[in-house]
């Protein structure tokens, strides 16, 4: 049995690793290792010290209504020099921010539930907060896999493909496969 803590939010943006990535993948629709451990670091403080390793997230659910996609202007680091001027080259990537969010967080035991659904969360930015909905859900790994959404089941298989570089394990690459139930979404 596990225990599931849902949240809502209005919207909600997920940083992809790079730019090219998220105009090819779309992974605005999953949730890396890494953002997931600081999810729960967030929720459970005690484990800040566990880099790397998540201990009591046991699975996550993401889904949302629409996906907004909007542009922004970034600048390169390098300068560019000429005679008589040093500029910086720009560009504009379309990234897409989520509407109406709902995150499922599976537990695998009832009192880090009741902590968890007592604290708001956010995915990537301190903007973008999702509150919980106080309701504790007992379900079982089955009818966890019927809830609509996005997963990214972590770990390597001959269908994962990198997802990013843990910021809390020295850079290493994270790998994963995508299980999605639902109505398609875009």
């Amino acid at each position: 049995m596990m225990y599931i803590v849902k949240y809502k939010g209005k919207f909600g943006f997920i940083k992809p690793w790079t730019a090219v990535r998220d105009g090819e993948t779309f992974s605005q629709q999953f949730l890396t290792p890494s953002i997931i451990e600081g999810i729960e670091k967030k929720l459970f403080p005690e484990l800040l010290n566990n880099n790397g390793v998540i201990c009591k997230i046991k699975r996550h659910k993401l889904n949302y209504a629409a996906l907004d996609i909007q542009q922004e202007v970034t600048q390169t680091r390098g300068w560019k020099v000429t005679k008589k001027q040093m500029s910086r080259e720009r560009s504009i990537l379309k990234r897409g921010v989520m509407i109406d969010p709902v995150l499922y967080l599976a537990l695998s035991n009832r009192a880090d539930a009741e902590i968890a659904v007592k604290q708001h969360i956010c995915l990537c930015r301190n903007e973008d907060v999702m509150l919980p909905c106080y309701d504790i859900i007992e379900m079982s790994e089955e009818e966890f896999d019927e809830l609509e959404g996005f997963e990214l089941r972590f770990g390597e298989s001959e269908q994962s493909f990198l997802v990013g570089f843990n910021r809390f394990d020295d850079g290493k690459p994270m790998y994963g496969w995508i299980e999605y139930n639902g109505n398609k979404l875009l």
